[in-house]
């Protein structure tokens, strides 16, 4: 019904962990839920900005979300048409994960990455990946989504040597640069132990 939104920024405020941007769209405000990640973006008040939304309506509550991209916007739908995931987790899973982290996180069945999104446990993610790994598969080529094959670890090896490294206190963006790094600068086999990949990612990380 509402593609995108294109105006003036008033202002952004954050309301119950909710961050709300505010734009006048000839003459008349909007009042948006975004991507907390999207704050970054935004242009300072008095200046233009576009953004990509999705309306939601619920009995006589109407809420839009707003998105930085199309493929974004997009990916929320999809997200939130499987069962046990609303809107809010929705948004939680755009702003823990990189776009393209999110969209391989489900397509390789990484229950673990996927569960750092607050409100998202091991049941859903399994439930999100299980629904939604082929449909992503297809949709992130049309996207433009598709990157270079990674040169980290394989699947089973790489969760394990993820979950140390969260506890550890690195970053989910730390890690899956760490991993492909390792891959692309040492000899260690995809498929080498996990106590291999992340003594190798360590000493990558070390060195940032």
């Amino acid at each position: 019904m509402i593609g995108f939104l294109q105006g003036t920024v008033v202002g952004v405020q954050r309301l119950n962990n909710r961050v709300i941007l505010l734009i006048n769209v000839g003459g008349v405000g909007y009042e948006i839920q975004i991507v907390p990640r999207l704050m970054q973006q935004l242009p300072s008040a008095g200046d233009d900005c576009q953004v990509f939304t999705h309306l939601q309506i619920r009995d006589d509550q109407w809420t839009l979300y707003g998105f930085s991209s199309l493929a974004e916007r997009d990916l929320f739908r999809q997200l939130i048409s499987v069962s046990g995931i609303g809107a809010q987790s929705g948004i939680a899973l755009l702003n823990t994960l990189e776009l393209t982290e999110l969209v391989q996180a489900i397509v390789s069945s990484n229950v673990r990455m996927l569960s750092q999104a607050p409100g998202v446990g091991k049941k859903t993610a399994e439930r999100l990946s299980l629904e939604l790994r082929a449909k992503l598969a297809e949709w992130r080529e049309s996207a433009g989504l598709l990157t270079a094959p990674a040169a980290g670890p394989v699947a089973t090896i790489q969760e394990d040597v993820e979950m140390t490294l969260l506890a550890l206190g690195y970053s989910s963006k730390e890690i899956t640069q760490a991993l492909d790094m390792v891959g692309q600068q040492t000899s260690l086999a995809k498929n080498a132990d996990a106590e291999d990949w992340i003594r190798e990612a360590i000493a990558y990380l070390s060195q940032q």
